[in-house]
């Protein structure tokens, strides 16, 4: 049996940083949702583990047996291998949560095959902090170091969406050093009460302007972006993927069809 799960692309919808906690890092509050396409994984039991890469950022994972999908194999308990084959479509190091989805979809399979452990959330947040929120894949609100998760109202399902990613890499760390340095470092407060549109309209990606810093093109992106005219263009995580939100499919595909060649883009819907 094969089985086939999709790795959805992560955005955020808005992302506070709030205080710094005790162990280093800073109290976020941010607006996930998940998009209805990115990587492809195919899984098939075996006798060990073993992962295959291939697509178009394959070539980025230059060590696949070091990526989250070997380390997420390893951290759940199953009684035979697995042989995953991943199709990487989606760009590394574009706060898209890219190698997060991939081990949250790698749960799901896990899941779907042999169930998974009581202590599976605290598994996944061992792998990294967006993990346990692209195993659920669904809008919610993250807390903490993102870990924690907090149903929110979700009338945003089904919007258009268009990522955009110049090509330029941006790890996380860089951002948030640049949000304190660069930047103010001030906490802005919180996210905003109500349904996920209310919140993604009114909240703000503490992150962007740091992020600009590091990578001028990011505003060239957004400045795109708004010329669609979306009713909202923000930067997604620590970037340099930007979302654009449309009422229609048709306006978000002549979006798609105005941003430069050179740019990855990916079109779909909110899930």
């Amino acid at each position: 049996m094969t089985l086939t799960e999709t790795a959805y692309a992560k955005i955020n919808l808005a992302l506070h940083v709030r205080r710094r906690r005790e162990d280093g890092y800073h109290e976020l509050e941010t607006l996930f949702a998940f998009v209805d396409a990115g990587d492809v994984l195919n899984a098939a039991p075996a006798a060990q583990d073993s992962v295959t890469t291939l697509g178009e950022f394959a070539g980025v994972l230059d060590n696949p047996f070091d990526n989250l999908v070997a380390r997420t194999l390893n951290a759940l308990p199953r009684p035979q291998g697995l042989a995953v084959t991943l199709e990487k479509n989606l760009p590394v190091a574009a706060g898209l949560g890219g190698g997060s989805a991939d081990a949250g979809a790698v749960f799901r399979m896990v899941r779907d095959l042999y169930g998974l452990p009581d202590d599976w959330q605290a598994r996944a947040a061992k792998l990294g902090a967006d993990v346990p929120a692209c195993v659920l894949s669904r809008t919610h609100i993250g807390l903490g170091t993102g870990t924690e998760q907090l149903a929110v109202e979700d009338d945003l399902a089904g919007t258009p969406v268009l990522l955009v990613n110049p090509r330029v890499p941006l790890s996380t760390g860089p951002v948030f050093k640049a949000w304190a340095s660069v930047g103010d470092g001030q906490d802005r407060g919180a996210l905003p009460d109500g349904p996920a549109s209310k919140i993604a309209r009114e909240g703000r990606n503490d992150l962007e302007a740091p992020a600009i810093a590091l990578c001028p093109v990011i505003a060239e992106v957004l400045a795109a972006l708004h010329a669609t005219k979306p009713w909202l263009a923000r930067m997604s995580g620590s970037g340099a993927t930007c979302f654009a939100l449309y009422d229609t499919p048709e306006a978000r595909d002549a979006a798609a069809a105005a941003m430069p060649a050179e740019w990855w883009t990916m079109a779909g819907r909110l899930r």
